[in-house]
């Protein structure tokens, strides 16, 4: 068998006749697939019923929510800064460089 790709449409299709068969084998001889990639495929798409647990509990705290929307954008600026602080580090080293070349002595700090 060589590698094919399977696009996502084909894989939900045979991850549907997977669990109405119950029996990867059958479908993955039916569009020529090995049953370990349905396997695989079925984990990657089947909930996780504890992640849906901890969500359901956490909604129920008080507060927690708005908590938590906080601290994912407190995330996101510090990503954004960390990206322009790294920008500038990297746009000095090019002056210094370029200072280096050019033979003009650097000011002191």
């Amino acid at each position: 068998m060589g590698i094919s790709r399977h696009s996502t449409e084909e894989k939900k299709q045979i991850i549907k006749e997977a669990l109405e068969t119950g029996n990867s084998s059958l479908v993955g001889r039916k569009y020529n697939v090995n049953p370990s990639n349905i396997a695989r495929w079925l984990k990657e798409y089947k909930p996780d019923p504890m992640k849906g647990m901890i969500n359901k509990a956490l909604q129920r705290i008080p507060g927690l929510s708005e908590s938590l929307k906080e601290a994912k954008q407190i995330e996101e600026q510090n990503l954004k800064l960390k990206k322009i602080i790294g920008e500038k580090e990297l746009e000095i080293d090019i002056l210094r460089d370029l200072l280096k070349k050019t033979r003009i002595p650097l000011p002191l700090r």
